[in-house]
């Protein structure tokens, strides 16, 4: 098999089946769960890849080339060992059982995590989830949990990691409290602005005072070990709070308080111990957790 003459990717063939089923970017996009911009860079990536034109505009429909006929034979086929494949491994995951335990923090926990689980319930049925929020690191090595989704790389050489992408996280507040405080400028003085932090709140008020914030340990009003707390009295208007995109962009009522600041990066890694060589089970949460990440529009 020459290998290196295969340089194009699945999403790319399923972006154009979609395509040539659906007659027009905007329709296939929608069929797929894709932005139109997403999948109009698959397609061009693989017209690159092939160095051909597969589509030719005709009013809002997209035609065929003779290239693109000549195509659609061989992806179909494609498609169809791909349906095969899945079936096969859905067939294999009936049969996985036993727990396998997740820790992430809180919020992601409550507010990201439940989607998975219901996809995990329908894929592998016989598997028990364990789900174990904690705004702590676990420590995998300790067998505290079977695999971990966390904001910074691991260090210990014995945990296996594999990077899901970044997400951004902002200072958030109920669009009832910024209404109700006058929404204030970031360059101004925030002397009356509320604060809500975590345990740690003095390395972000750090953080925050680094970005230009007139803010001090007055505006910390309140003070929550828990993600999940915390951004429910965001949500509730008692204050201001950095959260992640992920989380807030499923939150009605809650906007950016300062939308011209810059956003902080927020790396997202998927951790597991050794034995994720040797268990299925674990090995594919571990897979199912990545994919589902990866689908999330707010990674990149």
């Amino acid at each position: 098999m020459e290998w290196k003459s295969v340089s194009f990717d699945w999403n790319q063939i399923r972006a154009f089946l979609a395509t040539v089923d659906e007659g027009s970017f905007s329709a296939a996009a929608r069929v797929l769960g894709l932005t139109q911009p997403t999948l109009g860079r698959q397609i061009a990536a693989l017209e690159a890849d092939l160095g051909v034109t597969l589509f030719e505009r005709n009013g809002r429909r997209m035609d065929l080339t003779k290239s693109g006929l000549e195509l659609v034979e061989q992806a179909r086929a494609m498609l169809q060992a791909a349906g095969q494949i899945s079936l096969t491994a859905s067939g294999q995951s009936q049969s996985v059982e036993g727990e396998v335990s997740i820790t992430a923090t809180e919020a992601m926990m409550a507010y990201m995590l439940p989607p998975f689980v219901a996809r995990l319930r329908q894929h592998a049925p016989g598997i028990e989830i364990r789900l174990l929020g904690s705004d702590k690191v676990s420590d995998l090595t300790a067998r505290e949990a079977d695999i971990a989704i966390r904001h910074v790389q691991p260090e210990q050489p014995d945990l296996i990691a594999k990077k899901l992408g970044q997400t951004q996280a902002r200072i958030y507040g109920a669009t009832s409290y910024l209404d109700r405080i006058g929404r204030p400028d970031a360059t101004q003085d925030l002397a009356g602005v509320d604060f809500i932090g975590q345990d740690h709140y003095l390395r972000s008020l750090r953080v925050l005072s680094g970005r230009g914030l007139q803010l001090d340990r007055a505006n910390y009003k309140m003070i929550s070990s828990s993600s999940v707390t915390l951004w429910e009295m965001v949500k509730s208007g008692l204050g201001l709070a950095v959260m992640t995109d992920d989380v807030a962009q499923r939150t009605l009522g809650v906007e950016p308080a300062f939308p011209d600041m810059e956003p902080f990066d927020v790396p997202v890694w998927l951790v597991s111990h050794r034995e994720l060589h040797s268990s299925r089970r674990i090995r594919m949460v571990f897979d199912l957790l990545a994919e589902h990440f990866s689908e999330n529009r707010t990674y990149r």
